[in-house]
């Protein structure tokens, strides 16, 4: 059976852009899919990479072109200019490090609803209110917002260090065996390394 590890930050645009479609080819194609959420300005530090404000603005620039784009050919509503971004993902993170680890909920309903909040519904995922309602909303016990927090902080630095460890430089990102993934541009590239469509 094959397994995919899923390297994103519920705080980045790009994840949005993935929606559930990582989830839908992991089940397609019979493979496990491991959620693991990082900070990526510090995976930026580590692997060369700036934090938007220090990108050039001409890179500012492409990207909400980019992102406009996208939205418009996934069909997948987006706020370039969302009212909390950037903020501290490190809370949202913990909830579905805390939920994949307790399980029976939604994953992917519960990363994509952290990730709508942000980049369509204005909302502040940093904030434990968010938090618990897209816990609640995916199945999850809303509880785990505040009983998971000791848990993910174990496992998110952790995760940072196995994304440096597997070539990760961005979310994003997939690692099947020795296969790279960046991008939810190439998820049609990881449903064909897995034989299905995306």
């Amino acid at each position: 059976m094959a397994h995919i590890d899923y390297y994103l930050s519920p705080m980045s645009p790009w994840v949005h852009m993935a929606g559930a479609r990582p989830a839908k080819i992991a089940q397609a194609a019979g493979a496990t899919l491991r959620y693991k959420p990082l900070d990526p300005s510090a995976l930026f530090q580590r692997t060369g990479g700036k934090v938007l404000a220090d990108r050039h603005e001409s890179r500012k620039a492409y990207r909400l072109q980019e992102l406009q784009r996208w939205s418009d050919r996934l069909g997948m509503p987006i706020k370039l200019r969302p009212a909390f971004f950037p903020t501290n993902p490190a809370p949202a993170s913990y909830a579905i490090i805390a939920a994949q680890e307790a399980g029976g909920g939604d994953m992917a309903a519960l990363v994509t609803g952290l990730s709508r909040a942000c980049w369509e519904e204005d909302r502040n995922i940093a904030e434990d209110e968010v938090i618990r309602d897209c816990l609640s909303a995916a199945g999850f016990d809303p509880s785990l917002a505040f009983s998971g927090m000791l848990q993910g902080a174990e496992i998110y630095p952790r995760n940072l260090e196995d994304a440096v460890a597997d070539g990760v430089f961005g979310v994003p990102f997939f690692v099947m065996g020795e296969d790279r993934f960046w991008g939810q541009d190439r998820l049609d590239f990881l449903a064909a390394a897995l034989g299905v469509q995306a």
